[in-house]
């Protein structure tokens, strides 16, 4: 069997794989940006699927022939990507998040921009930070990680093997709601710092009523902002070390769990 023949000898198994592997590409953070062409996206799946596909062959996967019985399966495959994907992506919202709130802190709430990945209106710190934290993922080879992940994941979770039940929804949420952790862990220094100015500047308000505090504050503020959200910058280099430690550990937990 040859490796273009391999991925077509069981169209069925074949495209079983190719929805899970699309589904991790399009959720994943810069494979997700709508700057990068939709043939692109499919050309890299179809790719990665036919040099999934021949580990995989060996599996026996029983295919129904009615259409909820394959409805099912699809469902399966999709659910499987976007695990995979949102233990991920968990961590680049909350990167997000904390840039939000130490722009709305700092006063850059009014200059929201286009990211032209998402298509949102956005912080200027909140789309620095989410860039940032891309360069280092790549960077640090995080994307060899998913994809050796991605490839233990039709060891662990055959394909059209997985069993969807409602405790999944739980675990789920809970997981999503770590973002916000993760937000106010790394953006720690810029928001205690930003609120305690603002605690100071309404103190000397208090003391001194004649002065226009909002001509020196505004400045003073952003100029704090900035200076601490550098700090948050070099914290975010260091929970992504150690998210990247832990992440072939979590994804393949996450796997087995399911």
């Amino acid at each position: 069997m040859s490796f273009i023949q391999a991925p077509f000898q069981d169209f069925n198994h074949f495209l079983l794989i190719f929805i899970r592997v699309g589904v991790v590409l399009f959720v994943l953070p810069f494979f997700n940006s709508r700057t990068i062409p939709m043939l692109s996206k499919v050309g890299l799946t179809l790719l990665i699927a036919m040099l999934i596909h021949p580990i995989t062959a060996k599996q026996s996967t029983v295919f129904p022939t009615t259409v909820p019985g394959i409805t099912y399966l699809v469902a399966g495959e999709l659910v499987v990507g976007m695990i995979l994907g949102l233990v991920v992506q968990v961590f680049f919202e909350g990167v997000r998040i904390m840039g939000q709130l130490v722009g709305f802190q700092t006063g850059f709430a009014i200059t929201n921009i286009l990211d032209p990945q998402s298509g949102n209106q956005i912080s200027i710190l909140s789309n620095m930070a989410y860039l940032m934290a891309m360069v280092l993922f790549l960077v640090l080879n995080g994307h060899h990680i998913l994809l050796n992940a991605l490839r233990e994941s039709f060891e662990i979770i055959h394909v059209g093997g997985l069993n969807l039940n409602r405790q999944m929804l739980p675990e789920l949420v809970k997981h999503a709601g770590e973002m916000f952790i993760i937000g106010i862990k790394i953006g720690a220094p810029a928001i205690a710092a930003l609120i305690f100015t603002k605690v100071i500047f309404g103190l000397i308000t208090k003391l001194i009523p004649q002065m226009n505090i909002m001509i020196v504050a505004f400045p003073l503020q952003i100029v704090i902002g900035l200076l601490f959200f550098s700090i948050s910058l070099r914290l975010l280099l260091i929970f992504l070390e150690s998210f990247l430690g832990n992440l072939d550990t979590v994804l393949i937990n996450t796997m087995k769990w399911i």
